[in-house]
């Protein structure tokens, strides 16, 4: 029975959580290096190509040519040990596709240098859901920033270095988020703080994000 969450026609103007994980469930980031060239292929693939060229001006061309912030943007991420998350909003018909196949095709080729392997890194196709509401749109926001807590990696969601919750909660305007899509639903990013730590309420909400999450 195919999945529900192999969604093959991604819908323009659309937001979607997006997932995978390493194959057999083996670990995808080992060190502090492997997370940071992770981020740094979203961040060449996904910030405005001049803001690229100011921080990278060497970049290669054929990684100029893959650049795709007028496609979509990235409302939030979670790395783990084994798997990541994004929540995403794709402009043009292929902009979620493209995105998934650079990336996870730029680290595989890293991690396998790197650690001496071969074949594929990833579990398949990338899995995803459409997220149609406001609400849905924050309580997976809070699903993927307080996933290293419930994962056991850290105790404290602000220890954790890997996802874009410190550019939620302390502003990062050079961060690889658009924030403003979440925080303007918001009073205050305090607010939202309080919204993500309050565990009574996490637990309630995850309700409203049947059907678009998958037990990691």
């Amino acid at each position: 029975m195919p999945s529900k969450y192999l969604v093959r026609n991604f819908e323009e103007n659309a937001f979607y959580h997006v997932f995978n994980r390493g194959v057999e469930k083996r670990k995808i980031f080992l060190d502090s290096k492997d997370f940071e060239i992770f981020i740094y292929y979203l961040f060449v693939y996904l910030k405005p190509l001049n803001d690229v060229l100011k921080k990278y001006p060497l970049l290669p061309i054929r990684l100029r040519s893959k650049n795709l912030s007028s496609e979509i943007e990235l409302i939030s991420y979670g790395l783990m040990p084994n798997h990541f998350h994004f929540l995403l909003r794709q402009f043009s018909k292929n902009g979620i596709s493209r995105l998934m196949k650079q990336v996870t095709n730029a680290y595989t080729e890293y991690f396998n240098k790197r650690y001496k392997r071969t074949g594929g890194l990833m579990q398949g196709t990338f899995k995803a859901a459409r997220v149609g509401t406001d609400e849905q749109l924050v309580h997976l926001s809070r699903y993927i920033h307080l996933n290293p807590v419930i994962g056991g990696v850290v105790n404290s969601i602000d220890d954790y270095n890997w996802s874009s919750y410190k550019d939620f909660i302390m502003g990062n305007p050079k961060g690889l988020c658009n924030t403003s899509i979440i925080l303007n639903l918001f009073k205050s990013s305090d607010e939202y703080k309080n919204f993500v730590k309050d565990q009574i309420n996490y637990a309630l909400g995850l309700k409203k994000t049947e059907g678009l999450t998958i037990d990691d």
